[in-house]
């Protein structure tokens, strides 16, 4: 009787191992997915709206540079993406001013923009709307340093 209820015990401690493998699994996988490789882009892609005549722009901006959009000077300081072979997620932090009327620069916006959820922090403006689109590694327009040079 002593080694049927052994042989119990030791039937039911490999059963809940493997129960806690299993159960173990995805929270390895989710954890692969937290170890997803960064990169780093040297530019952000963003798009724009002019609400007064409906016109949508796409422009690159260089890390660390400020591009104009109507009102709007927009200036990215990190935007970061993953690999192909990866869930995609791009993120930038961007700071957005506003050039009003008197000639004064106001931030209208600091934060982390998401390319996959462009509502959740686009930059919302009464004329003016800019979200991210993308980050790349180069742009087709030379860095502002040539561009200077040139």
């Amino acid at each position: 009787m002593a080694g049927f209820c052994l042989q119990n015990l030791i039937g039911l401690a490999a059963r809940r191992t493997g129960l806690a493998l299993l159960m173990a699994l995805p929270l390895m996988s989710f954890t692969d997915l937290a170890r997803a490789t960064r990169l780093d882009n040297s530019v952000a892609v963003f798009s724009g709206i002019d609400k007064i005549t409906g016109r949508i722009t796409t422009f690159d901006v260089y890390i660390g540079e400020t591009v104009q959009f109507g009102a709007l000077q927009v200036t990215p300081r990190v935007c970061y993406s993953r690999d192909d072979t990866e869930a995609p997620k791009t993120t930038t932090f961007v700071e957005v001013d506003e050039i009003t009327l008197d000639r004064k620069i106001r931030r209208i916006f600091t934060g982390w923009m998401f390319a996959d959820s462009p509502g959740l922090n686009a930059v919302e403006h009464p004329v003016y709307d800019v979200w991210l689109q993308s980050c790349k590694a180069t742009s087709d327009l030379p860095p502002p340093d040539t561009a200077a040079k040139q």
